[in-house]
């Protein structure tokens, strides 16, 4: 554990940068077959397909299309503007073609086209929602095989860590009680964490941060996402106001 440990920790330190970080944790650690969970553009899967030389099957899994069952997000376009989005994200690998394969759909709807303990690493950043990151979790975790990872965005100690406007973000401090439920270890990162699949590990939840995951409650992360918005919706366009008002004096 302590071995891991120092290992995230020696990326996170030459690696601030989030592509920068994952590409050189693949290639440590080596992960041979890679899914990711929410593409989008595919910015994250094209750095990924180009800097890891151990990739040898990389899984891209999204709808790309409106979910209209009361998902809340920015990113939840029309299907007219998905298709440009997939369109994209497509050509962005098109080099690594051989390696690819693209799983169009939701994580319910693909997910038995992926073998159980197969992955030697996913990275999930799609649904950011309670229900979205409870069934990510919980699907794909049985698609790692033991000693593999999952890895994971938006783990932020906010609840608006985007947008007043989406749908609360809930993957921190949500996957930190998967993490014990399954008696896993788990890193948690600037926006990221790291979870191994183990086989006799014991569950803990190591801050890498210095203290940025201290609060593990709800009520916290509640606390700062409404100090967030206040901040970003009043003081912030208030203190902006007040300081073009004294220079223009």
């Amino acid at each position: 554990m302590s071995d891991l440990k120092d290992k995230l920790s020696s990326i996170m330190n030459s690696n601030q940068e989030r592509l920068a970080f994952w590409s050189q944790f693949v290639t440590q650690f080596d992960c041979k077959k890679v899914a990711e969970v929410g593409i989008r553009y595919g910015n994250f899967s094209a750095r990924l397909l180009t800097d890891c030389k151990s990739i040898e099957t990389y899984y891209m899994i999204d709808p790309w299309r409106h979910i209209d069952n009361g998902y809340n997000d920015l990113a939840n376009v029309s299907d007219d503007e998905f298709q440009k989005i997939y369109d994209e994200a497509v050509a962005k690998v098109e080099f690594a073609k051989h390696k690819v394969q693209i799983l169009r759909g939701t994580t319910s709807e693909v997910i038995d086209q992926i073998p159980d303990e197969s992955l030697d690493f996913i990275y999930i950043d799609g649904d950011h929602t309670l229900e979205g990151i409870t069934i990510d979790m919980i699907k794909w975790y049985p698609k790692v095989k033991p000693g593999g990872f999952i890895g994971g965005d938006d783990f932020s100690p906010s609840i608006f860590p985007h947008t007043f406007k989406s749908e609360p973000v809930l993957v921190f401090p949500w996957v930190v009680y998967f993490a014990k439920a399954m008696n896993e270890p788990l890193f948690g990162l600037s926006g990221q964490f790291v979870m191994q699949k183990t086989v006799d590990e014991e569950y803990s939840f190591t801050d890498l941060t210095g203290g940025e995951y201290e609060d593990i409650s709800i009520r916290s992360k509640v606390v700062r996402g409404l100090w967030w918005y206040l901040v970003k919706a009043y003081i912030k366009p208030l203190y902006l106001r007040v300081k073009n008002l004294m220079k223009a004096t």
